[in-house]
């Protein structure tokens, strides 16, 4: 049977994926890795890089013995499967993303960063914030300055640039919802026809949240991609 590992977004966690698990194990053995940082693990004491969490992915990889494995990765999780993809091009055989972001710069970075304020999240957006400690305990206070540094040094010096892109000669599946308010389909087009053999969806009536998405829909393109049963 084929291999899978589901990598979770900045924030997110691998518990996202229960809703897909059953269908998906019918064609692949599936793995959920947990970013440092993430629901009850430790954050990294050097703070949180995507070079951090590609070592993660590699460790991982290792400890499991996985090769000729497929990766669908959600928002970060998609950025660091293609990071993963372009260092290590022999052992993934194809990629999907959902929701992830290409177009870094540092104003970009530094305006979602800014949107990570735990106090901020507390006043205003109160259920937010529940859904966060419910996700990783009394440490998401901590998370998110973390993520907002990573955020704003990728604006630095995003390592998935236009030149680098059309390296994966794997197959790359982008998708992105049409009603996502961080990831723009403009963007996620651009790394579409980057790419030597990508494909390009749309999800209709779709939010950025992995937990907003319509696991059927989600499903079906997962079949098409990957011809399974």
């Amino acid at each position: 049977m084929r291999n899978l590992i589901l990598l979770h977004g900045a924030l997110g966690h691998s518990d996202l994926f229960n809703p897909y698990l059953n269908a998906l194990s019918q064609s692949f053995n599936v793995y959920t890795p947990l970013f440092s940082g993430h629901g009850n693990t430790e954050l990294p004491p050097n703070g949180i890089t995507i070079e951090t969490y590609i070592q993660e992915l590699s460790e991982f990889i290792e400890e499991k013995n996985l090769n000729d494995f497929c990766i669908f990765g959600h928002s970060m999780g998609g950025y660091i499967a293609l990071c993963y993809a372009l260092e290590n091009p022999g052992k993934v055989k194809s990629v999907m993303t959902l929701g992830t972001k290409f177009d870094w710069t540092e104003e970009q970075a530094f305006k979602e960063s800014k949107m990570l304020n735990p106090e901020i999240i507390l006043e205003k957006i109160p259920k937010y914030a529940e859904l966060l400690e419910s996700q990783h305990g009394s440490n998401w206070k901590k998370l998110l300055p973390a993520i907002a540094e990573m955020m704003i040094s990728l604006g630095k010096n995003p390592p998935l640039h236009d030149e680098i892109l059309k390296n994966i000669e794997i197959p790359v599946q982008i998708m992105v919802g049409d009603q996502d308010h961080m990831v723009t389909i403009e963007e996620s087009t651009a790394v579409y026809r980057k790419l030597t053999k990508g494909k390009l969806a749309v999800l209709p009536n779709t939010k950025h949240p992995l937990e907003k998405a319509q696991p059927d829909l989600l499903l079906n393109l997962m079949q098409d991609f990957w011809d399974l049963p």
